[in-house]
């Protein structure tokens, strides 16, 4: 593995008494495709909210680039270059696609406050709007409302708005879910198109999914690492199969 973007080491969490993460070591390279398994319950939104600035971790280190961010706001994470999607569409549904996509690019360029001038006339805004549109396929739908959308567009249109900050890493919670078997080929195929050279960490409950884009796959079983390593190495590791995968392990 290349040199890691994102480390995590004996990173913990609990709520009074109770431990929800428990000791979570893990690191993701600089242009790696990083799996998050586990069954209902494993605590892997937690992990995410950890990582991206939700929650404070009780223990543990978390470094992004190097530097420490455990603690740190999401804002101050995302200007170091993690930008993270949630499992509900995170959209202004009566504004347009391209309005949608306007104000995730004026963003860490520092111009949403900036009410002297006119958002149409920025050149650099627009030009760099209608790019992310072009890379996830919804250049021709830019003026349409985002709010009537199909599902798969929705997704689509936000991985566009995570892309906006150029980060180093992106973080996708359960991207796939509700989506056909279709528009779950066509998103796949788009996140392997739009993480070239960058690092990504998902969670993803579709295993068919999460073999064929990872290059490495962690499994979380009730806030605890059980495994790390390939798809191959996941997919022959007894315990992966008798915690989660079951028979969708031989499959």
């Amino acid at each position: 593995m290349n040199a890691p973007v994102l480390s995590l080491h004996d990173v913990r969490k609990s709520f009074g008494p109770v431990d929800i993460i428990r000791g979570v070591s893990l690191d993701v390279g600089g242009n790696e495709r990083h799996a998050v398994i586990g069954p209902n319950g494993a605590r892997k939104s937690t992990l995410f909210h950890l990582v991206s600035g939700q929650l404070r971790p009780s223990a543990g280190e978390i470094r992004l680039g190097g530097r420490p961010i455990a603690g740190c706001s999401p804002q101050a994470i995302n200007r170091l270059g993690l930008a993270r999607s949630f499992q509900i569409t995170n959209l202004f549904p009566r504004l347009t696609v391209f309005e949608n996509i306007r104000l995730a690019v004026m963003r860490p360029r520092g111009l949403q406050y900036c009410f002297w001038r006119l958002a149409d006339r920025d050149e650099r805004v627009r030009d760099r709007g209608m790019a992310l549109l072009e890379n996830v396929r919804l250049s021709h739908r830019a003026s349409a409302v985002a709010g009537e959308l199909s599902y798969s567009e929705q997704r689509s249109l936000e991985i566009a708005m995570t892309l906006a900050s150029d980060p180093r890493i992106i973080l996708l919670d359960e991207p796939m879910a509700g989506m056909s078997r279709e528009e779950t080929r066509y998103t796949t195929e788009l996140i392997r198109e739009v993480t070239q050279g960058r690092a990504l960490l998902i969670v993803e409950h579709d295993m068919e999914v999460v073999f064929t884009l990872s290059d490495r796959i962690s499994v979380l079983v009730y806030g605890e690492l059980i495994a790390s390593g390939t798809p191959e190495e996941i997919r022959a590791n007894p315990r992966v199969r008798e915690a989660y995968l079951g028979e969708e392990a031989t499959a």
